[in-house]
């Protein structure tokens, strides 16, 4: 059985770019196929992002906003208890009108140190 708090959480699973903090609850090592953050998006910030490599669930559980798909221009808010999965590898941005906390799951797993590249996805870690 994995156990894991948050609150204990070792630095260098404590990942962060200009517009969000990732703290990395699962991760490919721990082998159970998906990868598991607690993600905090900073408020009043857009990030673009892209996981061409990746699927990804998101759960919100704090704060407002609203993810744009690019492709398609729909706009769906965001809020506590609305989920999202990026299921076509969609091209999205996320504007957080409140700092959002989100609960994210990632297949195939992350496996700790990524972050976003100029496209907007995290890269595959051999």
């Amino acid at each position: 059985m994995i156990v894991r708090r948050l609150n204990e959480l070792p630095d260098d699973r404590v990942v962060s770019g200009e517009t969000w903090i990732s703290r990395r609850l699962l991760l490919r090592d721990e082998g159970m196929g998906f990868s598991l953050h607690d993600t905090l998006i900073k408020a009043g910030t857009r990030t673009e992002m892209h996981y061409a490599n990746h699927l990804e669930s998101v759960y919100c559980i704090e704060g407002e906003g609203t993810v744009t798909v690019v492709g398609s221009g729909e706009v769906i808010k965001i809020e506590p208890g609305t989920v999202y999965a990026l299921d076509q590898h969609d091209k999205h941005l996320l504007e957080a009108r409140t700092q959002l906390r989100m609960v994210c799951v990632f297949n195939p797993p992350l496996a700790g140190p990524e972050v976003h590249d100029a496209t907007g996805a995290y890269p595959l870690i051999d």
